[in-house]
């Protein structure tokens, strides 16, 4: 991957994991902010309902994924194309972000952010270790996956949304990384939240609030769930504009 910018964004560089044998060393990805930010002090609205607590970098192992064809009917729903940029947000263990590498090819690149700084060191270490060159990995925050803004055709949210703890600062965030045209793709469980799943109905409602509007949906019975993908509707709102759903689960 070059340090060139991509065309149109804020994104360049490449991040590894050093080669070396000693202490592991990160060169992480330095992103430019450019892209809005909320005032000093602004107050996103509460989630306003249950959130799941992280229990763990892995949803289930890969060889059993791959034996019911997840990532396969994912990337196919989300329309995932050589060349594309795409972003996997909570990547834990990588599944979705190494599939992802070979469906973009060397052209296209993926942008694999999580939360935790040592699932994010392990996490580069396997892309070093697999010669992923069209991989970058970063760390990113609870409420803000830190993205540059118009980067991306496609960000996936993989069982990753109930454990969102502030959801519309996090929305209002993620947002501002997609391409014109861009989609922002979930996958989950439609049962509550504490159950470790979003009920569709809620996750629209909460889309919705940021200018996000489902463009279509289909079942995923092998990953527990759904996918669902969105789409830009409307301008992104001032936070202290943002209208939280008032929806039982």
């Amino acid at each position: 991957m070059s340090n060139k910018l991509l065309p149109g964004s804020c994104w360049g560089g490449r991040p590894r994991a050093a080669r070396g044998r000693g202490s592991l060393t990160l060169a992480i990805l330095l992103l430019a902010a450019c892209r809005a930010e909320p005032a000093a002090k602004t107050e996103f609205p509460p989630a306003g309902r249950d959130v799941a607590p992280i229990v763990g970098d892995s949803f289930s192992t890969e060889d059993a994924r791959d034996r019911v064809g997840e990532a396969e009917a994912v990337i196919a729903f989300a329309g995932v194309r050589p060349g594309m940029s795409v972003a996997d947000i909570g990547a834990g263990e990588g599944y979705y972000t190494l599939r992802l590498s070979r469906v973009v090819g060397p052209e296209g690149r993926v942008l694999a952010e999580d939360i935790v700084p040592a699932t994010r060191d392990l996490l580069a270490l396997r892309v070093n270790r697999e010669n992923l060159e069209n991989v970058s990995v970063r760390l990113g925050l609870p409420e803000d996956p830190k993205l540059p803004a118009a980067s991306f055709d496609r960000i996936f949210l993989v069982h990753v949304y109930h454990e969102v703890d502030r959801p519309y600062e996090f929305l209002w965030n993620l947002r501002q990384g997609l391409k014109p045209g861009g989609m922002i793709i979930v996958v989950d469980a439609d049962r509550p939240v504490k159950r470790h799943g979003t009920p569709p109905a809620l996750l629209n409602c909460e889309f919705a609030a940021l200018g996000l509007r489902r463009v279509r949906e289909a079942p995923l019975v092998s990953a527990g769930g759904y996918m669902a993908a969105f789409g830009v509707a409307a301008a992104l709102p001032e936070p202290s504009a943002i209208k939280p759903c008032a929806m039982k689960e």
